[in-house]
């Protein structure tokens, strides 16, 4: 018989810019002694206030379950957060209209049993350590690296203010606290790249016994210290009078791989971190100045199509030339980024090239996300002429003279007839013209090719042509850029390829 076991999850998220860089954290309490069990944080790109919380929430609760796996209908898990949305939409006195956040309601719904949990609104006074979770996280990702649970510094100020308002607690057996945080890090562990949330550490507490023999181990603790200085991140509603007007943008991610169509092999990149722009009061801006609120910008997520055949012989495969379809790691490829952007459910429109390889991502995608494909002949990859199909060994011994040219001036064209990176950048700059101002204030998903990718990166850095050759992009992965409506753009990311692995 499942020993009844009572935990609080305290859960919050932010965006710095709303949409802009968002993370989010949560902690799971023992309402017994007001002491932390696990905690989860982690930086998730460009996404809304809204996104963060409710990504939040759903750390918060895969962590409970995890804690208590043999609990059953017997885990009851009160949920406390300052997001009067979230708390009014998974109570079910307000209706889910936005589509955004529809999907992510209903994974956080689905972890455990409707029974079982309960929701109240806190002041977001009483909400620090979810906060200071989720700070930690946006800074980790505005410095490029992850968030790590030995570094935090996110710490309950007492006791007795996380259960002045928590329900009467269900005891359990001795030892069963620390059981059930040697399983949690194993059950994420063990969930990691599926739908558990990456970054969920056990607190640090009483001598655990060994984890079950099954059982991943998983490296990291949190030690409780100071508050952080990070300023906190911006919230759509903190007061419990009024809803928090649900976001008209949805939040951005990423993805990597090498194309077939690549030029200057190179070895194959981990991930190229992207550092954000300066941290605005506002709606984010292009620079550091006053510049007026310019309302939210056309984000356009940008991701390379998953592997043909051509891949990973490196040849050049452009749209001159067999139009391969994806390999069956290609597939795998797609249903992964299909699966990170259904997660995120921040992607409101698909784009893409007319090309078969990218046709069958979007279409992964979209199935996940109800959503049609639209296509814009723009977007297609280069005409490679004669090169197609040929490695860059065999088109510099064959056409060497052409290759050197062709690698010197943005001008030169491959041989028999291809397209100069000159024509490809203007027909690419076309394309990006007319879904910026056909999505605006939108997240568009771009499925397109190299060349395409690197160009809208290029032109939105201000970059030469040769910049081309100084971006790596694998198969599948996600880069992003934001446009304003004076015209500037910001680049968010830039390959990667975290939701493959």
């Amino acid at each position: 018989m499942s020993v009844a076991r009572q935990v609080v999850v305290e859960a919050d998220g932010g965006s710095r810019g709303n949409p802009g860089p968002a993370g989010y954290g949560a902690v799971v309490i023992d309402p017994a002694t007001g002491e932390p069990l696990a905690e989860a944080a982690e930086y998730i790109g460009v996404a809304t206030n809204n996104v963060a919380e409710y990504r939040g929430l759903i750390a918060g609760l895969t962590a409970a379950k995890a804690l208590f796996p043999d609990a059953g209908d017997a885990l009851r898990v009160h949920v406390r957060m300052d997001s009067k949305l979230v708390v009014e939409q998974m109570s079910g006195r307000w209706k889910i209209k936005h589509p955004d956040m529809k999907p992510l309601a209903a994974r956080a719904a689905a972890i455990l049993p409707p029974s079982s949990v309960t929701y109240e609104w806190i002041p977001r006074a009483q909400n620090k350590h979810a906060d200071r979770l989720a700070n930690e996280a946006m800074d980790a990702g505005r410095d490029g690296r992850t968030w790590e649970a030995s570094a935090s510094t996110a710490a309950l100020d007492t006791p007795s203010a996380r259960t002045a308002s928590a329900p009467p607690p269900v005891q359990g057996p001795p030892g069963d606290q620390a059981a059930g945080a040697a399983r949690a890090r194993a059950a994420l562990a063990a969930a990691r790249g599926a739908a558990a949330p990456e970054g969920l550490f056990p607190m640090p507490g009483a001598q655990e016994p060994e984890p079950p023999a099954e059982a991943a181990p998983v490296t990291g603790s949190v030690a409780p210290a100071a508050e952080p200085s990070a300023a906190p991140a911006s919230k759509l509603s903190a007061a419990p009078v009024a809803p928090a007007p649900e976001p008209s943008e949805a939040p951005v991610t990423s993805a990597p791989e090498p194309t077939a169509a690549r030029v200057v092999p190179a070895p194959e990149p981990s991930v190229t971190p992207v550092v954000p722009a300066p941290e605005p009061s506002v709606t984010p801006q292009t620079g550091w100045g006053s510049a007026p609120d310019l309302g939210a910008p056309a984000t356009l997520v940008l991701l390379r199509h998953g592997e043909t055949a051509l891949t990973p012989q490196k040849r050049f495969s452009g749209s001159g030339g067999t139009d391969p379809e994806l390999s069956a790691i290609g597939r795998d490829q797609a249903e992964r980024a299909a699966a990170h952007f259904a997660a995120l459910g921040t992607v409101q429109e698909i784009v893409s090239s007319p090309l078969r390889r990218c046709r069958e991502t979007a279409a992964a995608v979209a199935a996940r996300l109800g959503l049609d494909v639209h296509v814009d002949e723009g977007l297609r990859e280069t005409d490679f002429g004669v090169w197609e199909g040929l490695t860059f060994g065999e088109v510099r011994e064959r056409h060497g003279d052409d290759l050197t040219a062709w690698l010197a001036s943005p001008d030169a064209a491959p041989t028999g007839g291809g397209e100069s990176f000159a024509e490809v950048a203007e027909r690419v700059a076309a394309a990006r013209d007319r879904i910026v101002a056909r999505y605006a204030g939108r997240t568009v998903l771009l499925v397109t090719h190299v060349t395409p990718i690197k160009t809208l990166v290029r032109l939105a850095l201000g970059a030469p042509p040769e910049a081309l050759f100084r971006m790596e992009l694998s198969a599948a992965s996600i880069s992003a850029v934001a446009y304003y409506g004076d015209g500037n753009a910001s680049v968010r990311l830039l390959n990667d390829t975290s939701h493959l692995r």
